[in-house]
């Protein structure tokens, strides 16, 4: 299993000192965005900064860099993979992503790309938003049916469904995700687990709040997400924090591996008055493999 993502920190990419403030915030990735926090006359020159940015750090970088760039709806698309391709980044955020047929369509302008710079074949990986627009929920469950060899994750996202659909808040009167929000959030996990790839949690909005970003964290990770997008550094320390592996947790699944290995011809064992059976010994290996990788460093690529 390789490591999880677990903090990707969007930093602006016609910003050169909000990039190099990045580099230290501890990030496991840094998404240079060429989308929402570029606007159209600077396109251009963010495309031409991300590229020199990437290239002169990422030998030193112990982190990923990913790119945000625009969607494929859109005429700045090409151009962004044009000019971005070369620097070779660690994959491209991929934002309103309709179906697989995108992710796949994508892939194959990273083919040519690819050759054209000299790169390792399939060395870019992608991260789809599919929850953007009122389609895109639709095909979720198809995902998994796909051959998509670069799919690293897949994530999801409130604010631009909201526009799309027409609504003025995407929250209910508890401040909590409405109802509609809900259903994709949760269908975007059980698609990501079908393909067996991360599902990273979308943005929490007030950087202001570490208590609540640290309480949400941990419920998306008890949930099954893996990671999180940060839109501030200091919310870098909370997402990694929360991604861990509770001590609790932790200390449970090796006292069921440990329970399992002492009957290694049992399909089933006794724990604390529990019976425990294969379902329980993969979770515990999984949280043990989580806590070990991520005790080990920078995260790469993948799960």
């Amino acid at each position: 299993m390789k490591r999880p993502l677990r903090s990707l920190l969007f930093v602006p990419g016609d910003s050169e000192r909000k990039m190099r403030k990045g580099l230290s915030a501890g990030a496991d990735a840094l998404v240079l965005d060429l989308e929402d926090s570029v606007v159209p006359t600077r396109k251009a020159i963010a495309r031409e900064m991300v590229s020199a940015f990437i290239s002169a750090e990422k030998a030193n970088y112990r982190g990923q860099f990913w790119i945000r760039i625009n969607p494929l709806s859109t005429t700045l698309n090409l151009p962004d993979l044009a000019a971005v391709v070369r620097c070779g980044p660690a994959g491209l955020l991929l934002p309103k992503c309709t179906a697989p047929e995108d992710v796949a369509r994508l892939s194959h302008c990273l083919d040519i790309l690819e050759v054209r710079e000299g790169l390792p074949p399939g060395e870019i990986a992608i991260l789809p938003v599919v929850t953007e627009t009122a389609q895109s929920p639709f095909s979720l469950g198809r995902y998994a049916n796909e051959s998509l060899g670069r799919l690293m994750g897949l994530t999801w996202g409130a604010e631009d469904l909201s526009a799309a659909i027409g609504a003025s808040t995407n929250k209910d009167t508890a401040g909590q995700w409405a109802f509609t929000y809900q259903v994709v959030r949760s269908l975007c996990l059980l698609s990501a687990k079908a393909c067996n790839v991360q599902c990273i949690e979308t943005l929490f909005s007030d950087y202001r709040d570490p208590g609540g970003l640290k309480a949400s964290c941990h419920a998306a990770r008890r949930e099954g997400f893996t990671g999180r997008f940060a839109i501030h550094p200091d919310q870098v320390p909370g997402i990694n924090e929360g991604f861990m592996p509770d001590p609790e947790d932790v200390a449970h699944a090796r006292r069921v591996v440990a329970a399992f290995a002492e009957a290694p011809d049992a399909g089933t064992v006794g724990l604390d008055g529990q019976m425990l059976d294969t379902p329980h010994l993969n979770q515990a290996t999984y949280v043990l493999r989580l806590f070990e990788s991520f005790g080990s460093g920078i995260a790469t690529t993948g799960v």
